[in-house]
């Protein structure tokens, strides 16, 4: 007896078809490259396709993964009928257009990511309906508009990033209700109005990234008592106002903090020293006054601290400069006072960036601070520190950048010759250069591009024994104060 098949019901053949109707409407730049065109074909399984993997169990598509092919093209609505797919990936490609509502029907998928493509257009509200949907990754497109209620309807979803594109209007706090939400990047975009409360208690998200967006008012106060196992808040470049709240202090798990470029004002609360665990520490930018809090001392794990172009006041705190891990430490453009120690650099050995220019710091530079010997940059511009430069700075070998200008600084012979060996870019102009004999130096040696002098107390003069200047080495007001080229 025939047994009779109906042809209604969707089998491989059905994932086939949809397969075949988005290969017509995909192109390469170079034909020779577009794989598809040869692989994809009648005379093969689905299976055995190019980018295709197919379960076990029903023989069905259950990933589609096109990623860093180079292909153009748009996802036709028979992208639906794959509806046994788990997984769809096309990032990093040119798909453009608009995504096709029939996206809602793969019931079954768990991660869509169309990251670094160039659809636009709006989401369609109906992806609310992927409740499976684990991982959502629209990064990196030219998606307009408001970012659709519904997506908190996705209960499963633990990622969420659609950064880099051009979404508007508020962001859903309804987003927050999803107890399983782990990350969620809403970066670069042109979202606007307060930074949503958070009423419920979120043990799973770790991660919330903001930045570069237009989001104003104050931090709300309730929502960190409900994200203690917060990793990473990036608030960077937006226009938020008012303090830090203190229950941002019970979020010990916090390893990424930055506020970077807001209207933050106030005081840092000594507070602070309970995030332990922070290895990025980024206050830049902002309103806040006061003295850096000493309890800064409890954070060991600091790799970068940045809280420069602020207010802050007063002696830095010397316990910072026993941070080990510390890579990056600015703090320029501040009202600081008072010297640096006389062990700077001693307990620095990861040092790469050490920036305070723009302060009010006095005293001599020490010269411990060659036991930093991982410095590239070096900033201590515009201050008052006086005596002479240590030479032993010439011993930063990794050094390419030293900014010594306007402060009360004597250059004598022999910290000039250690200097002019090292450096890509070297600023010492506002300070007093006593170098009373000719120099004879070699231009092979020295590895500085940039060389700014600049000072009304210039006495003497180099010579390059018969060598010229390198053309593209930058100069900048030397005849004028009795340096000339022989």
């Amino acid at each position: 007896m025939a047994i009779l098949v109906d042809a209604t019901i969707p089998n491989i053949v059905t994932d086939q078809s949809a397969l075949l109707t988005l290969k017509i409407g995909i192109s390469h730049p170079d034909p020779d490259h577009n794989i598809l065109a040869s692989n994809w074909s009648t005379n093969t399984s689905v299976c055995n396709w190019i980018g295709v993997t197919c379960g076990s169990r029903h023989h069905r598509v259950i990933v589609l993964n096109l990623s860093y092919m180079g292909f153009m093209g748009t996802i036709p609505p028979h992208i639906g009928n794959l509806s046994f797919l788990v997984s769809l990936t096309l990032r990093n490609n040119n798909f453009h257009g608009s995504v096709p509502n029939e996206l809602s029907r793969l019931y079954r998928l768990k991660n869509l990511d169309l990251g670094f493509n160039n659809f636009s257009g709006e989401i369609p509200s109906s992806l609310g309906l992927l409740s499976k949907l684990q991982n959502l990754f629209l990064l990196g497109n030219r998606f307009t508009g408001a970012i659709p209620q519904s997506l908190s309807n996705m209960s499963s979803l633990e990622i969420i990033d659609l950064a880099f594109n051009g979404f508007s209007g508020y962001i859903p706090s309804s987003l927050f209700n999803i107890s399983t939400l782990q990350a969620i990047d809403l970066g670069v975009n042109k979202l606007s109005g307060p930074m949503p409360s958070i009423l419920f208690k979120m043990p799973s998200l770790q991660s919330i990234d903001f930045y570069s967006n237009e989001l104003s008012g104050i931090l709300p106060t309730d929502t960190f008592n409900h994200l203690r196992n917060l990793q990473r808040l990036q608030l960077a470049y937006n226009r938020f106002y008012g303090g830090l709240p203190s229950t941002l202090f019970s979020c010990k798990q916090l390893r990424y903090f930055s506020v970077w470029s807001n209207h933050l004002n106030g005081r840092v609360p000594p507070a602070i020293g309970n995030l332990t665990m922070l290895m990025t520490l980024e206050l830049a930018e902002n309103n806040f006054t006061g003295a850096i809090p000493n309890e800064i001392d409890y954070l060991q794990n600091l790799k970068k601290l940045n809280i420069g172009d602020n207010h802050f006041s007063g002696p830095i705190p010397f316990e910072i400069f026993n941070i080990s891990k510390l890579q990056i430490l600015g703090m320029p453009l501040n009202n600081l006072t008072g010297p640096l120690p006389s062990n700077l650099g001693l307990f620095l050995p990861k040092l790469q960036r050490l920036l305070l220019g723009g302060n009010k710091l006095n005293g001599a530079i020490p010269s411990s601070i060659s036991n930093a010997s991982q410095l590239t940059h070096l900033d201590l511009s515009v201050n008052s520190f006086y005596g002479f430069i240590p030479n032993i700075i010439g011993n930063l070998g990794f050094l390419e950048y030293l900014n010594l200008e306007i402060n009360n600084l004597t250059i004598g012979s022999p910290e000039m010759n250690s200097l002019f060996l090292f450096f890509v870019k070297l600023h010492i102009f506002g300070n007093t250069i006593f170098y009373r004999k000719s120099t004879k130096c070699y231009p092979s040696q020295f590895h500085w591009k940039s060389l700014h002098f600049s000072s009304k107390n210039f006495f003497g003069w180099l010579q390059y024994q018969g060598q010229h200047f390198p053309r593209y080495w930058q100069f900048q007001q030397l005849d004028n104060f009795g340096l000339r080229e022989q």
